[in-house]
């Protein structure tokens, strides 16, 4: 049933929207300071930006991969990547999929100021495009929700950017991390199930006063990683957060249940649209 609530509510929310062929554009540098750059962080900061057809003033979506903190890349994850940017992309809304560096060749914080800076360029330069900067959106699976989580919950990350957390129209995650990711904690030399907490885990930056956020985990999820976002969802409850929002999807693994997201029927997908339109209104 509310799977079935959750459809119709996202089909409603962009209806009317004309058909028309959707526009990609790569490899965008997302950070201008060059000079100062390492190689690899010139190679690793670039995004990729599908566009929704013949709209303006559209909301927009930051999509972080995951893969650990370790691995992964908008080009080496192509398949699910350039499709989950179509199919949003298709019911109006556009998506940004960022590169990020990697541990181990990077440590804590980088990949998180990479996010921080992914989700800044697109609030300062989604105008330009059509998009409207007040419904910027951001997101990720696994890693990603882990990245996501800290950029839309610590205002410490966009200070630098001249943003604060009211920039965030919302934060969509999906089966994210949100103690501190097991890739810090081996970073730190500790150990890598050892459940920690401080300035690098979501969980810590729980208040009240936070973006809407919606928070996506599948049933057959990785060992621990549903109780984890179940914990996230009732303490943002407790500390009386009330654009607080959560759908397990049933028949999911931890893996499916982000790369499923390409596909028009998927749960998870019609929940995101349902969640980006609503906020949007409120923008």
């Amino acid at each position: 049933m509310m799977n079935r609530l959750v459809r119709l509510l996202a089909i409603l929310a962009f209806t009317g929207l004309e058909a028309g062929e959707l526009r990609t554009l790569r490899d965008i540098a997302y950070k201008d300071d060059v000079i100062s750059q390492t190689q690899y962080e010139q190679e690793r900061c670039k995004l990729d930006l599908t566009l929704p057809a013949d709209a303006k003033g559209f909301p927009t979506y930051v999509w972080f991969y995951g893969g650990g903190l370790k691995n992964g890349g908008k080009d080496l994850n192509s398949e699910y990547c350039a499709e989950i940017r179509a199919s949003l992309a298709r019911a109006g809304v556009a998506v940004v999929t960022p590169d990020y560096r990697l541990s181990p060749k990077v440590k804590y914080p980088a990949y998180v100021d990479d996010a921080a800076a992914a989700f800044a360029w697109t609030v300062k330069h989604i105008a330009a495009h059509g998009g409207d900067p007040r419904k910027v959106f951001i997101g990720g699976h696994s890693a990603g929700g882990y990245l996501a989580l800290l950029v839309g919950m610590d205002p410490e990350r966009l200070k630098p950017h001249g943003l604060t957390l009211g920039s965030v129209a919302g934060i969509a995650q999906v089966s994210g991390q949100v103690f501190n990711h097991y890739t810090v904690r081996e970073e730190r030399g500790q150990a890598r199930y050892g459940i920690t907490s401080d300035e690098a885990a979501p969980a810590f930056h729980i208040r009240k006063s936070l973006p809407p956020i919606l928070t996506i985990y599948a049933q057959n999820d990785m060992l621990s990683r549903a109780e984890e976002n179940m914990f996230f969802v009732t303490t943002l409850k407790a500390a009386g957060h009330t654009e607080n929002y959560s759908l397990r999807v049933d028949d999911r693994d931890h893996g499916t249940v982000g790369h499923a997201l390409r596909n028009d029927d998927d749960p998870a997908r019609l929940a995101i649209l349902n969640f980006i339109a609503r906020q949007s209104a409120h923008r």
